[in-house]
């Protein structure tokens, strides 16, 4: 039975209760002492018996009360630290200094296997003596170890104990992807309803599922990673790591050894542990390539022998390794056009894409910028930590007849860049300084004027009357520029968002949003 004896804190009160116990005929088999409490196990103690010894612990001076509880304190503690153990999603062991394996979560049972012996590697990572972290390879597959040396050494010997972890590549993958810079993966992260922006939903939709590779195309700032995230975050692989990789932004050797990781010495100032690379800490989930036009040859012949069969092997390593990646690729160039030019392989475009994406640049997508303004003013002010502030008329229209050569992310930045420099709670057309940005593009074209058809002698129609370079550059712009023209000519005959809305039998709530982004009437 187990006592939790109440009593004052004051000295010889617990050898008191000791000699009541055994007066009682009762063994002490475990005692815990703290503040105002006397923990004691009594194997023999049956329930007859407590009343007894109950009223005898009673008569001590300065103790008030004997109840009976479940666990020890010490129990209970090593209960709750064996349960944030065996929870812990990495394999955590506990050496002893003289080498030996002292404890084990489930976790690390599992990669030690039954006879819970330490790897000599690991071993050896423990006998420097510093913390280190490595991987380390195990059955075959790759693990991030971590020691954490211990203070103690055995007198006269050699460092050997501490704490040691073993992370999978792919829970480090995961926690890269959650740190890292860009918008979660989700369809609502794509802004907009012209039919355009509602074709790549709806191939983001289709793609999401199919585990093969996708190619994004698309200029400079139309928002490809964000498809690609859309497209990893609605499918299967959503809760494994989404990296990303830019390769443009690094020279042919690093976007190998970030790409594929390297063996311990494989080059002049790698890590002396080797690295792993973005395929294996994505292991289970997505890598995004970014301008994979800028690949080097290189690298493009080892990204196709893992497109073909799912292996790879460290720069320097001998070892060949088999992740389950998806590969997403996104690109600016013509990559028919560099195959050609035999700048990149054609074998490797095939397999790149398998999934096509074409993402619209913004000036084809006028119906969609007033809805991207209103987002990204809400975010930036957020972000900012200030008010929303409101556009004039003429603040509005400027932005929405801009020709952002620069697509989504150059509005986004000529939005945070007002917002930062100006805390107006009204901002003008001068508060966005487009002039600086580039030249400023034309208003939303108007749609072309139609011919007059040719017609031969008997008055017959031609076939070919129209021009081949007439018309709107897509079916956005046309839309756009028709909407701007019939809410222009009405809205002097109907200056009312409910009357013109009963005029054309759509709600106010539609005319009063179109108006806003036409510039027609105050937001």
């Amino acid at each position: 039975m187990l006592l939790d004896i109440h009593a004052d804190n004051r000295v010889g009160i617990t050898g008191e209760i000791l000699t009541v116990i055994a007066r009682a005929g009762q063994d002490v088999r475990r005692l815990e002492v703290v503040t105002h409490h006397v923990y004691a196990e009594l194997p023999g103690l049956r329930p007859p018996d407590l009343a007894s010894l109950r009223a005898a612990l009673l008569a001590v001076p300065g103790l008030w009360a004997v109840t009976v509880v479940e666990a020890l304190p010490g129990d209970r503690r090593q209960q709750a630290l064996e349960l944030l153990a065996d929870s812990y999603p990495d394999a955590l062991a506990v050496v002893d200094p003289d080498g030996t394996l002292a404890a084990a979560n489930r976790a690390a049972q599992a990669i030690l296997g039954a006879a819970a012996v330490l790897p000599d590697p690991v071993r050896a990572m423990l006998g420097r003596g510093q913390p280190l972290a490595q991987p380390v390879t195990l059955h075959g597959q790759a693990w991030m170890v971590e020691v954490i040396p211990s203070p103690l050494v055995p007198a006269g010997g050699q460092a050997g104990g501490g704490i040691v972890v073993f992370r999978h590549p792919q829970r480090l993958g995961q926690a890269l992807s959650r740190v890292g810079p860009g918008e979660q993966g989700s369809l609502d992260a794509i802004l907009g309803t012209c039919p355009a922006i509602q074709a790549v939903k709806e191939r983001v939709r289709r793609f999401a599922d199919v585990d093969a590779p996708v190619l994004i195309t698309g200029e400079t700032g139309v928002g490809k990673e964000l498809v690609a995230r859309a497209i990893h975050g609605a499918g299967r692989r959503h809760e494994a790591p989404f990296l990303a990789l830019n390769c443009a932004a690094l020279p042919e050797t690093l976007v190998e050894s970030e790409l594929f990781g390297y063996a311990p010495g494989a080059f002049s100032g790698a890590a002396r542990d080797g690295k792993l690379g973005l395929l294996e800490l994505a292991d289970g989930g997505t890598v995004f390539l970014d301008e994979i036009g800028e690949m080097s040859p290189y690298v493009q012949s080892k990204l196709l022998r893992f497109l073909a069969d799912g292996t790879f092997r460290r720069v320097g390593g001998k070892q060949e390794r088999r992740v389950s990646v998806r590969i997403v690729s996104a690109t600016h160039r013509d990559l028919a056009a560099a195959c050609a030019e035999k700048a990149f392989r054609d074998d490797l475009l095939y397999r790149l894409s398998v999934l096509q994406v074409d993402v619209p640049p913004l000036r084809s997508r006028g119906a969609d910028i007033p809805v991207l303004i209103d987002s990204f003013l809400e975010n930036t002010a957020a972000r900012l930590g200030r008010s929303l502030p409101r556009l004039t008329d003429a603040a509005r229209q400027a932005l929405c007849g801009y020709g952002w050569p620069g697509n989504v992310r150059q509005l986004q930045n000529v939005l945070f860049r007002a917002l930062t420099l100006n805390d107006a709670p009204v901002l003008d057309r001068a508060a966005f300084d487009l002039a600086a940005t580039g030249t400023e593009g034309p208003p939303a074209p108007a749609l072309p004027v139609l011919p007059e058809p040719a017609r031969d002698s008997q008055g017959w129609m031609s076939e070919d009357w129209i021009p081949e370079d007439w018309g709107p550059e897509d079916w956005g712009t046309a839309q756009a520029a028709f909407e701007r023209e019939l809410l222009t000519r009405l809205w002097p005959r109907y200056p009312s968002t409910r009357r013109l809305a009963e005029r054309l039998k759509v709600s106010h709530t539609t005319i009063a949003q179109k108006l806003r982004a036409y510039g027609l009437r105050s937001p």
